[in-house]
């Protein structure tokens, strides 16, 4: 998803240090649990190893008071204390288990395949994959994925994964609702003026306007959004008994205004990343107990 000017000057100030915490590079890391945990070994059937797949969603983008990555506040992988990811979720019965943020903002399912050979250098047991948005959020309908193509791009990360991890858990996503998005912001003035700088302009761009051109086009882009969806369902049960699909809980979740940033009133704040973690949880199907 689009950065804009705004994210390279605020990264400039003091701000960046304390809101950012250093997790705004590229380069992935180990996540590490933000409280002290139990010595132990991994449960036995649980991950040692988790790797997230997918873009700006995943990273945390937006998060951390600034628009840049905020790998900590993830949903899948994320390791503050604010966030019950599947990741603190997991070490409260894995405590050795380490993660890795392989996701990258602006990310298509074109870029999936690469994530996920970064996935099987993990040697990731758990690997959840989040991606669609941007295939969507182009500049305009027509720039959008083709839905044939879409497949292609998931079948082909996902085929790297069983091929170089076949035993791990595949946790695969449905795209969260963004139609819903603009159903809730486009009669809030901040919020139409952030997307006027080019979020998502596929849904979003011209906000306010009930022109047929502007209805039919957000028309057109919801249906897009749920045929992703629907390849994406059906790339995972293609994909045989180790990937989980989450059964469309992201793309139901009722998320408000409340759970997206007030920068570019896109992206989750914390409250939405603790979302997307509750409604995907018990997809992923770990014991807990």
């Amino acid at each position: 998803m689009p950065r804009r000017g705004v994210a390279a000057l605020a990264c400039l100030v003091a701000l960046v240090a304390l809101a950012c915490d250093g997790e705004g590079s590229a380069t992935p890391r180990p996540s590490r649990s933000a409280t002290p945990q139990p010595s132990g070994s991994a449960r036995p059937g649980g991950p040692a190893v988790m790797t997230a797949l997918g873009d700006s969603i995943t990273t945390g983008f937006g998060s951390c008071l600034v628009l840049v990555s905020c790998e900590r506040n993830s949903w899948s992988t994320g390791d503050s204390v604010r966030v019950r990811s599947h990741y603190r979720r997991l070490r409260e019965q894995a405590p050795k288990l380490r993660a890795y943020d392989r996701a990258t903002p602006g990310a298509r399912a074109a870029g999936l395949a690469e994530q996920a050979r970064a996935a099987v250098r993990d040697k990731a047991d758990y690997v959840t994959v989040l991606i669609g948005a941007n295939d969507a959020c182009r500049a305009d309908i027509d720039a959008m994925t083709p839905v044939a193509t879409f497949r292609e791009q998931v079948d082909a990360g996902l085929r790297v994964l069983r091929e170089g991890r076949p035993k791990a858990r595949v946790l695969v996503v449905s795209i969260p609702d963004l139609y819903r998005l603009w159903e809730l912001g486009h009669t809030e003035p901040r919020a139409v003026r952030a997307w006027s700088h080019g979020v998502c302009p596929a849904l979003l761009a011209d906000a306010t306007s009930t022109a047929p051109a502007a209805v039919a086009r957000r028309g057109r882009f919801r249906e897009r959004i749920d045929a992703y969806d629907e390849q994406l369902r059906a790339a995972c049960r293609a994909y045989g008994s180790r990937c989980r699909w989450d059964g469309g809980a992201a793309h139901r979740a009722r998320f408000s205004l409340d759970d997206v940033n007030s920068l570019d009133w896109f992206h989750p704040a914390v409250a939405g990343q603790n979302r997307l973690a509750e409604a995907t949880w018990a997809a992923a199907g770990w014991p807990t107990d």
